[in-house]
């Protein structure tokens, strides 16, 4: 196993009711901004708990609606101008991974003494204290609310980058699973292949001998194939909810990636998509990510085979034959939940995004992804390629 350090602050609060915790974990003399999405945390019910929660706090909470789906960087340079103009202090996302990554880059940019907030992501820099804030989870998927790293879109430039830093933890987030039964199933099927692949990214490199990090990881796994489907059909099972949700967040704490390799290329691939054509973040995942494990096979044929047997049950065959297979059972994972896997299934505009990624790749100076640093953008080209 590799030397690590491990420190997560985030306090969990998880289970029905925990809205109401709200009134005593933010200060009372805190001003409160609010920031969620489209609204449909004022049809499911979370609005009106948090409103409650807070209502005998000395100062009316703001309220910062539209943050899009892929957290757009002029959006958010609205917020923090209401962030300086009104003397907030504390923030408070109401929402999914976006809207969790958006009030990450605020909280930073908040105490940025920089003229230019986008460097935070350009150069990048790590931000070691930002201002406070909590999350209220209405969407499981990306682990946001219990990571210090954000992800931010800038249209302009067609460019999706990330950050983060020990100043980027949550202070707390309330997890209640009994929002998952209002999620539409666009959102359920990007969920669960976003947490599944944040496991894959931190367990399918080659073995060191971290078997406790590789149990870890294949418990996640594991019961993600047995209650994504089954929460696909019935999000009003509690029980399951449960699960799911506390899966989500465990696939990208921090927990399961110490000690051991990362990956991480198939969510810079990724990115690259979600910049270009828009198509959400998990279904890049989707499309990149049993591509790339073709690619690099020799590399990780050894822990898809595992995978394979301990996934997937696939006991019979030489090493490379389980390996293959394992890719086979990942991709039909991802379609059994109505997922594609080509990039030709969402736009038909691709011809030139492989050379395009490749290119951009370069004047990054990004030479060398992958747990072994070798995928270099020649590479990349060749995989983008392979997913069309």
């Amino acid at each position: 196993m590799l030397n690590f350090e491990f420190k997560n602050p985030t306090k969990i609060l998880f289970g029905k009711g925990q809205i109401a915790a709200l009134a005593t974990l933010i200060p009372a003399d805190a001003k409160v901004l609010m920031l969620y999405g489209g609204g449909s945390i004022k049809t499911n019910g979370v609005y009106d708990q948090v409103m409650a929660a807070l209502s005998n706090h000395k100062h009316k909470v703001v309220e910062f609606r539209g943050i899009e789906a892929n957290p757009e960087y002029d959006t958010l340079m609205k917020a923090l101008n209401i962030i300086k103009t009104q003397d907030i202090d504390f923030l408070l996302a109401v929402g999914g991974g976006s809207v969790i990554d958006g009030t990450k880059f605020l909280s930073s940019a908040a105490l940025y003494q920089g003229n230019n907030p986008w460097e935070i992501l350009s150069k990048p820099i790590r931000t070691e204290i930002g201002m406070p804030f909590a999350t209220v989870l209405t969407l499981p998927a990306t682990g946001a609310e219990m990571n210090s790293g954000a992800v931010i879109t800038r249209a302009a430039t067609k460019e999706k980058l990330g950050m983060g830093g020990p100043g980027l933890f949550p202070q707390f987030s309330i997890l209640d699973p009994q929002v998952i039964h209002s999620i539409p199933l666009r959102q359920l099927q990007n969920g669960i292949i976003d947490a599944y692949t944040h496991v894959l990214e931190q367990y399918l490199t080659y073995p060191i001998g971290a078997l406790l990090q590789d149990r870890f990881a294949e418990s996640i796994l594991k019961t993600l194939t047995e209650v994504g489907p089954a929460i696909i059909k019935d999000p009003s099972n509690y029980d399951i909810a449960c699960e799911y949700m506390w899966c989500c967040t465990m696939a990208l704490n921090g927990l399961i990636q110490k000690g051991v390799p990362n990956d991480w290329a198939t969510h810079m691939i990724g990115h690259e998509l979600t910049a270009q054509f828009g198509i959400d973040h998990a279904r890049t995942l989707a499309i990149v990510a049993p591509h790339l494990y073709q690619y690099k096979f020799e590399n990780k044929k050894e822990k898809l085979a595992q995978y394979g047997e301990r996934i997937w049950n696939i006991t019979h065959g030489t090493l490379e034959e389980k390996a293959q297979a394992a890719i086979e059972k990942t991709t039909a994972f991802f379609h059994e939940l109505g997922v594609e896997t080509k990039l030709s299934d969402y736009t038909k505009e691709y011809a030139h995004t492989a050379q395009f990624i490749e290119e951009r790749f370069t004047q990054r100076g990004w030479k060398g992804l992958g747990e072994k640093k070798d995928i270099t953008p020649a590479d990349v080209k060749k995989i983008v390629e392979m997913s069309y």
